[in-house]
């Protein structure tokens, strides 16, 4: 195995945990980083030859190396995939009683590059890094052998993945894979897409941030904007929501919100009083659907804001802090007085305290007054990795709006 020495100083990260070593780290006078393959394993080493641990290296990444162990000669092999999968699976197991869930979180299981989401017998991969994907049959093996999958599912068609010189594809790697499946999360049913959903089809980061938001729902109208196939609208329903609007840019995603919404809202009327049979689904862009929704002079009791990544690298910062203040505004403006607004982010480089202040500056701008009743975090099935931020990216506020 080769080794990869840093520049002296660079490996203070590395020492308190951190995985990821950057290009600009590596004494490339010692250790070219060309002499490395694509996926390659590394020892590595600071500057004064002492041990720091196993990666797998790329050289034409700007994370040059991840780090898979703190052991010495313990490279990303079977075995490595195999115990860290057996870990990550006794994890879940603990949290659900029902297999669905996120069962491998990247780093956050000590499994760089790998995301897997679990459906039942169906199991739902993203592989990122070229050091993961050239253990993609070690990968397929651990996940059916650890969970007795019947079906797994690539979905290696994100962008990333041509940063690590990686192509894009979707593929059946074992077995067979529906195009949709149905999950439980919340006491809700639901219909997830598979091979034509969003990333691995579900966002099973927000269970508990819906949970908490759908405690608010009962005979209100409920709105759920950027709604994919309507999880937070769905789960009001079924909590027992006068109405249920959805705003997406994907008409499939509108449509199969409209009818998650509509089974669960049945199933409210079913144990219950009432409960909605119906959804108005509103496909288009989110912000002059909100817009248009504020002209009708429309308000609802329970509004969840819910968009996509808006910043994805640190130089989109400043574009995408107006994005998250826009987006804030008009949801604002459509909260009935007294009523509940949830607000999320899933922007890693967006942090928790500049969050709240595009919620503060939001309600001060429309003169309403905010009180936050909850801070959202990801699930436990998203563990966060202590010395890696980057681990903890989802936040939400959850606050009543009251307009005086």
């Amino acid at each position: 195995m080769k080794t990869l020495i840093l520049k002296r100083g660079e490996e203070r990260r590395l020492r308190v945990g951190h995985l990821w070593v950057f290009s600009n780290e590596v004494d490339v006078q010692r250790t070219p980083l060309k002499d490395f393959a694509p996926g390659e394993a590394a020892l590595v080493m600071d500057d004064g030859g002492r041990y720091l641990g196993t990666a797998y290296v790329n050289p034409a990444s700007l994370i040059c190396a991840r780090l898979v162990s703190r052991r010495e000669n313990d490279p990303l092999n079977a075995d490595l995939i195999r115990n860290r999968v057996d870990r990550a699976l006794a994890l879940r197991q603990a949290l659900f009683d029902t297999p669905h869930y996120r069962l491998c979180f990247g780093e956050g299981d000590m499994l760089p590059g790998l995301v897997v989401d679990r459906y039942g017998d169906t199991l739902v991969a993203q592989i990122t890094t070229a050091g993961m994907d050239a253990q993609t049959d070690a990968v397929v093996a651990a996940l059916v052998e650890a969970t007795g999958a019947t079906g797994v599912l690539l979905r290696n068609d994100t962008a990333s993945r041509e940063l690590e010189g990686l192509a894009r594809e979707v593929r059946v790697a074992y077995g067979s894979v529906p195009d949709t499946t149905e999950i439980s999360e919340n006491g809700c049913a639901f219909t997830v897409p598979l091979t034509a959903g969003q990333k691995t089809g579900w966002f099973y980061d927000q269970r508990d941030n819906r949970a908490f938001a759908a405690r608010f729902a009962k005979g209100r109208d409920v709105l759920d904007v950027f709604c994919y196939v309507g999880s937070f609208g769905a789960t009001a329903a079924r909590a027992g929501a006068a109405s249920v609007t959805l705003v997406d840019a994907s008409l499939p995603a509108v449509e199969l919100a409209v009818e998650n919404v509509k089974a669960n809202g049945r199933a409210y009327g079913i144990n219950g009083v009432g409960g909605v049979d119906d959804a108005d689904g509103i496909e288009g862009d989110a912000f002059e659907a909100m817009a248009e929704l504020r002209r009708e002079g429309r308000r609802f009791g329970l509004v969840c804001l819910d968009p996509p990544a808006f910043i994805k690298r640190k130089k989109d910062a400043k574009q995408g802090l107006t994005a998250y203040q826009r987006a804030n505004e008009l949801a604002l403006d459509l909260v009935a007085d007294g009523g509940v607004f949830v607000t999320c982010s899933c922007s890693q480089h967006l942090d928790r305290e500049e969050l709240r202040r595009v919620l503060t500056h939001a309600a001060a701008k429309r003169k309403m007054q905010a009180q936050i009743i909850a801070q959202g975090h990801q699930g436990a099935d998203h563990p966060v990795h202590p010395a890696m931020a980057e681990t903890d990216y989802l936040k939400s506020f959850t606050a009543r709006i009251f307009r005086a």
